[in-house]
């Protein structure tokens, strides 16, 4: 196990309570990923020193630090310069990671399918690639060595120009992954489709296996599952939807790790409905609020239709509640629920809040279908909502309420006569 000492450097203007919660989320960071923490240093900058990123002095003090601690890896919670790092590394004898490769490590480490394997892979070459000159080091486990330089090739263009190979090839088999993501897409139109957002370890993967029934892995810990997941959820009066749990996103999430997992973060493009889940008994819920408000608007998803779902509240006392909502009302205009995977009357509401959503985007239609026609008629029970029906000698009358999809699919069936209600 790595004995880890942490570093923050954050602007003079940030409060002391963020200051304390940030370098707190890197402690939890570095314990996901199997560290230790032996000790802390915090110094608040104006600028970033561009030798050391933290003062001249201040570096040095961390070098009596880490020697005294008996730490053998040095985390900064801010994202280095390639020179940095090697600077620090060179005055600290120690290894020195950023907050970006700690999250990439946890990513490796965590991801279990092919798909999320090769994600993670990419965004650690790209990160990679302009830090060779420090790191060349730790390819030599996927180096192929003799037989591969070229004629006065050095061993740093060598390593250029295999990672370079590596990541073309991985391009271009994540994009056959997205192609094959989007045939699945296309199959299940005509479903009600919702998505999971929201702050790392904010329980969507909880809320999930609370709605569906079905065992998921979760776990206390940031990032403890990055596999999307995707289960048939009844929400009431007939009516399923099929929600996915997406990968929870955290300050300063890597670019490299959003580009990498654009992919599978369509799926909450393709979403019919966002649930952004913030874990309502977090002292910093506000902070997580606004990241993932931020991601969403790099996605393009921040004008996409949303509900908040302030979970975890069975931790919160009923004054903290109630002050929870009024700040709520003050803040957003959203609609918002308030549940707890523990609490199933709260699911009950969610599943309710999700039925009128979809609800609200079904076309309201009178069909007239031949009494002989029973596949069209079970359709419209199975994928709609069947209000009124009038039986007569030739043909059935059906109102409904059913997806646009499946107007258009109804229509083009023979004998069906088709004409929405006002």
């Amino acid at each position: 196990m790595d004995r880890a000492f942490l570093v923050g450097a954050p602007d003079r203007e940030l409060s002391k309570r963020l200051v304390d919660e940030h370098l707190e989320e890197l402690s939890r960071l570095t314990d996901t990923a199997g560290g230790k923490v032996v000790g802390k240093l915090v110094q608040r900058l104006e600028h970033p020193h561009p030798r050391f990123f933290v003062g001249e002095g201040k570096a040095h003090q961390l070098a009596d630090a880490v020697k005294e601690s008996e730490a053998d890896l040095v985390v900064f919670d801010e994202d280095l310069s390639p020179a940095q790092g090697k600077n620090l590394e060179d005055l600290l004898g120690v290894r020195v990671i950023d907050r970006s490769e700690l999250i990439l490590d946890i990513f490796a480490t965590r991801a279990r399918s092919k798909e999320a394997r090769m994600q993670v892979e990419l965004a650690q070459l790209e990160y990679l690639l302009p830090r060779l000159r420090r790191m060349w080091s730790h390819l030599s486990r996927i180096r192929g060595g003799i037989g591969l330089r070229g004629p006065g090739e050095t061993q740093l263009e060598t390593d250029r120009r295999l990672i370079g190979t590596r990541i073309g090839e991985l391009r271009r088999k994540l994009r056959d992954v997205a192609k094959a993501r989007a045939v699945q897409r296309k199959s299940r139109e005509g479903t009600y489709r919702v998505a999971l957002v929201g702050y790392t370890n904010a329980g969507k993967s909880s809320l999930l296996r609370a709605l569906s029934g079905s065992e998921l892995f979760v776990e206390d810990r940031l990032f403890a599952t990055l596999d999307s997941a995707t289960r048939t959820v009844p929400i009431g009066s007939g009516h399923e939807a099929l929600i996915t749990d997406t990968v929870g996103f955290i300050r300063k999430l890597p670019h490299d790790l959003v580009a990498s997992f654009r992919s599978t973060l369509e799926e909450a493009g393709e979403a019919d409905l966002l649930l952004h889940v913030i874990d309502a008994a977090h002292s910093d819920w506000e902070e997580h609020y606004e990241v993932v408000n931020a991601v969403l608007a790099d996605l393009g998803l921040d004008e996409h239709d949303r509900v908040l779902v302030y979970n975890k509240t069975d931790r919160l006392t009923h004054a903290e509640e109630e002050a929870l909502r009024e700040r709520i009302r003050a803040l957003e205009p959203l609609p918002a629920v308030f549940v707890s995977a523990f609490d199933q009357k709260s699911l009950d509401a969610l599943r309710d809040t999700i039925r009128a959503r979809l609800v609200a985007r079904l076309a309201h239609v009178l069909v007239e279908v031949p009494v002989a026609d029973g596949e069209t008629i079970a359709t419209l029970y199975r994928e709609g909502e069947v209000v009124d029906r009038v039986d007569g000698d030739v043909t059935v009358a059906l109102t409904a309420r059913v997806p646009v999809a499946l107007v258009g699919r109804l229509s083009q069936r023979e004998g069906v006569h088709v004409e929405e209600v006002a």
